[in-house]
């Protein structure tokens, strides 16, 4: 799937600097403080082209047009739109908020007069956050994405967001192995065992608060309905569940099945670094009586186990 980088040539490409997107992305990913620059372009076959809607990895990124070729040795733009595809599920894990502009930083390197790498601290960044996932299919952090081979961020190079923002303080993301989803239990006994096997067993409320943006965000309402405590203390509850709802937004994501608010009853365990792992979780709406039946039926049912 991925090649060895070989150096290319670089050669001044017009670009437009007017559009508000590029000037954003601009003042958030590049650090200026020196003119070095890592690598080289032949700047005989160096060229810049439009970013086609076909490569939905870096299209509408924030600018329109990229050089070829890439930072991950494609020359052609087939191969770019090819290779960058198969880092769709990947981004679709939501393992890290920077990880797409990382990736276009490689695939559809933004065209400027010269070449601008992403930073080493991004590269670290994303690969710390990502690799894992990765590794739950089989598949290692490729060579050509070594990062030691990326700039400092005493270089021109291309820098986190997420840690820059001023108003972004969120914990980064970490997505897990388990592709959890919604349960459709087809009995109350059913639920009422999985609460009997679970630490605890919760309904919450959950909503999307950037319904526009490609990053994650999640709210927990505050009004928690405790179906089963287990070892967790009454205060900790809402601190735990929320540190959850930051960390594990595969699985929020997986749950909330593209909505932007919902109430669910989940139940997990807790583990031994004192988080919460959600191992089960159904949706609670007035059509799903069987889950209606078992939360009433839970405080006076008696568990096997």
């Amino acid at each position: 799937m991925f090649r060895q980088t070989r150096k290319a040539a670089n050669r001044q490409c017009p670009i437009m600097l007017g559009t508000p997107q590029l000037l954003v992305l601009l003042g958030y990913f590049l650090t200026w403080d020196s003119p070095g620059v890592v690598g080289s372009y032949r700047r005989s076959s160096s060229r810049c082209t439009s970013i086609p809607r076909s490569m939905a990895l870096c299209y509408d990124i924030g600018y329109t047009e990229m050089r070829l070729p890439n930072l991950v040795e494609h020359d052609t733009l087939a191969e770019a739109i090819q290779q960058s595809a198969s880092w769709l599920p990947l981004l679709a894990r939501e393992c890290h908020p920077d990880a797409r502009i990382f990736l276009c930083s490689l695939f559809a390197p933004i065209c400027l007069d010269r070449v601008i790498s992403p930073c080493r601290s991004l590269c670290e960044a994303v690969r710390s956050s990502c690799a894992p996932v990765m590794a739950c299919y089989g598949y290692p952090w490729p060579e050509i994405l070594t990062c030691n081979k990326f700039p400092e961020e005493h270089e021109l190079c291309i820098s986190s967001i997420t840690r820059e923002s001023v108003s972004s303080k969120r914990t980064v993301p970490r997505s897990s192995c388990r592709d959890c989803e919604l349960e459709e239990p087809t009995s109350a006994k059913e639920i009422l065992e999985s609460f009997c096997i679970s630490d605890f067993a919760v309904k919450i409320r959950i909503s999307r608060k950037n319904k526009t943006s490609a990053i994650a965000d999640f709210d927990l309402d505050s009004k928690l309905e405790v179906l089963k405590h287990g070892p967790l203390l009454k205060t900790d509850t809402y601190p735990k569940l929320k540190q959850w709802l930051d960390l594990d937004v595969t699985c929020v994501h997986n749950i909330m099945r593209g909505t932007n608010a919902g109430v669910y009853v989940i139940a997990g365990e807790v583990q031994h670094n004192k988080g919460v792992m959600v191992n089960k979780a159904y949706a609670w709406h007035k059509k799903n009586r069987t889950l209606q039946t078992a939360v009433r039926r839970w405080k006076h049912y008696r568990c096997r186990i």
